[in-house]
């Protein structure tokens, strides 16, 4: 008996764990995702500006002059390692989601065989 309530701590302790990284892991997507509507934002300001339009890139405390080809292609460079980052953030967490059902059950089916035995022995 005192075995499986070691085990039940040790599986709580589990799925509060999966819980606070599917929280990370969540909130990390979502950090991704308005950064991706924000460089598609200045994507779209990119394509209506004119070719020989000033754009310039702020560097530490310096702006910088930039030809409209290069920004539109750093523009592109990092909505696509952003597009990467989602869903590799997203596998992750579909796999902690799957982990913390698990541990759930897994906790659930404990709690069961617990109550059962502890029905047993204050009926028996």
């Amino acid at each position: 008996m005192e075995e499986d309530r070691t085990k039940l701590q040790a599986l709580s302790e589990a799925l509060q764990k999966y819980q606070d990284d599917l929280q990370t892991a969540i909130e990390a997507r979502q950090k991704l995702e308005a950064q991706q509507q924000e460089n598609q934002a200045v994507q779209k300001e990119f394509v209506s500006l004119a070719d020989d339009a000033g754009i310039f890139k702020l560097v530490g405390p310096v702006l910088l002059k930039q030809d409209k080809t290069e920004a539109l292609s750093a523009v592109q460079g990092r909505l696509e390692f952003i597009g990467k980052e989602i869903s590799r953030i997203e596998a992750k967490i579909q796999e902690l989601q799957e982990g913390s059902e698990k541990k759930r059950v897994d906790l659930m089916q404990l709690q069961q065989k617990l109550q059962i035995a502890a029905q047993e022995q204050g009926g028996g």
